[in-house]
Formats: C-alpha cells, sequence, structure tokens
C-alpha cells in the first residue's frame, strides 16, 4: 500500500518540509530537456509521473501531470495545466491511454518502483523514459570526500538501472546524460565544476538525498570544503573541472518501448 506525508508526497521525502524553493534552484536545463525530447520522441499525448512543479514537460508536445504532494504542485508555472493528484503505483487512467510516458527524477521516491512502473507501462503504448541516477556510479562523484552520508543515501535510494528496465518490460536502452558546467537544474552533481554552490544551505535542499543526513554531517561538510577551498585542496586535486564544458556522472535516461 502506498503511504503519504502530511504534504501529501509519497514515498520517502515529506515536499511540504523542504519542498518550499525547490523551483528556485531546480531550474530545468535546455541541454537536459532536448534528450529528455529525443526520448519521448514525437509522441502526442504524454503522461508525466511524479511531476513536481512542471520541470522538463517543455520536451513534449501536451503533458497530463500527475503529482501527490501539495507543495510541489503548488509551484507549477500558471502556464501549465494542473497536476493530478495521485501516485505512480495506482495511477487514474484507462490501458494505453498514453502514447509515451516519462517519471524525471522521481522514480527512487516512489515507496514501491516496481509497481509504479508496470502502472506506466500499462498505461502507454509508446516508449516509456526515466530520468534516473545509476547508483553504481554515484559515489564517484567528488562530493563522496565530503559527505559520503549523502551519496550512500543516494546510492541506496536509486533502484539498480538494470532493475528498471526489467520493471518496464519491452525494449530497453540505458544512455548516459552529460551535465553542462553552467547546468541550471540544481541537483548534487550539477555543481560539480561550482563546490561553492554546494555551500549555500538552500541549493543543498533542493536535493532530497541531503534531507536524510545529519546536522552534524552537514557541518562536517561544510567545514572541511570551505577549508580545502580555502587553502587550494581541491582546486589540486579537482580544479580541471571549472573548466570541463559536461561531466559524465550517474544521470542517466532509461528508455523502454513494448
Amino acid at each position: 500500500m502506498t503511504t503519504r506525508t502530511q504534504d501529501g508526497s509519497a514515498g520517502d521525502v515529506d515536499y511540504g518540509s523542504i519542498g518550499s524553493g525547490y523551483s528556485s534552484y531546480r531550474r530545468p536545463d535546455d541541454r537536459i530537456a532536448r534528450f529528455i525530447a529525443r526520448a519521448v520522441g514525437d509522441a502526442r499525448g504524454v503522461l508525466n509521473v511524479g511531476a513536481g512543479a512542471g520541470s522538463y514537460e517543455s520536451a513534449a508536445r501536451s503533458v497530463t501531470a500527475v503529482e501527490p504532494s501539495e507543495s510541489m504542485r503548488a509551484q507549477r508555472p500558471t502556464q501549465l495545466a494542473p497536476a493530478i493528484d495521485a501516485v505512480a503505483e495506482d495511477l487514474p487512467f484507462a490501458d494505453g491511454e498514453f502514447d509515451a510516458a516519462m517519471t524525471l527524477f522521481s522514480v527512487h521516491q516512489w515507496s514501491d518502483f516496481r509497481a509504479g512502473l508496470r502502472e506506466m507501462r500499462r498505461v502507454t503504448n509508446g516508449p516509456v523514459v526515466i530520468l534516473t541516477c545509476d547508483p553504481s556510479t554515484v559515489r564517484r562523484f567528488w562530493l563522496y570526500r565530503y559527505a559520503p552520508e549523502v551519496l550512500d543515501t543516494e546510492a541506496r535510494r536509486h533502484p539498480p538501472v538494470e532493475e528498471l528496465a526489467a520493471a518496464l518490460g519491452g525494449t530497453g536502452t540505458v544512455r548516459t546524460v552529460p551535465i553542462p558546467l553552467d547546468c541550471t537544474d540544481g541537483f548534487n552533481e550539477a555543481y560539480y565544476g561550482r563546490p561553492e554552490m554546494l555551500l549555500d544551505p538552500a541549493a543543498r535542499q533542493a536535493c532530497s538525498a541531503w534531507s536524510f543526513v545529519d546536522d552534524h554531517a552537514r557541518e562536517r561538510f561544510d567545514r572541511t570544503l570551505r577549508h580545502d577551498l580555502a587553502s587550494g585542496a581541491w582546486d589540486e586535486e579537482f580544479g580541471h573541472l571549472r573548466d570541463q564544458p559536461a561531466y559524465e556522472g550517474s544521470l542517466v535516461i532509461v528508455r523502454s518501448t513494448p
């Protein structure tokens, strides 16, 4: 059975608590949007599950959004259609109602990702697209040096990509999505060449994994990263990232067709 927080969020994060400034820091990046658009293809009716504030919905022609969190639904721009209050595991749609479906930075939040993906496949005739992180590679990011608890959390929460593909069935592909240096969508790896940004507590709050670590871990991260930036230690080891145009980290698109 799917459980909800007081805010209505499904899964393990209460966006009523952490989502107030989400849309300020998690602005869709046009370059990532192009990858999503290619994966969705020319589908006319697209379902967006776990739609949040509506990021990347411009990648599809016509979108029906589903979002269980009241606070996230309230942050949707006025030009977007209101999102339906529902959860992935129990979608209120008929079999094959959509030409395509997508879920973006959301599947790891669900209480039962297999049930949710089966539902997405049930209501979709064409491709199902998942933008997610590959848990087998998240610890390669420099942040692991300073806040291992955060990336351990990410690795634990994100389902293995092969399990995502298996839950959808059909023919699947997995493609790494390069993250641009000036990425506007502020997930952790988006700051690969801008470490100072993660010293902003509001930027960290927009990444749900930080809500799982305690104050001690946050304070240690802040103290040690500030020290290494001031001393030059961070730049000595990772400074090449400041000029690297794109970073191939854990961000992937999993796509499945029937």
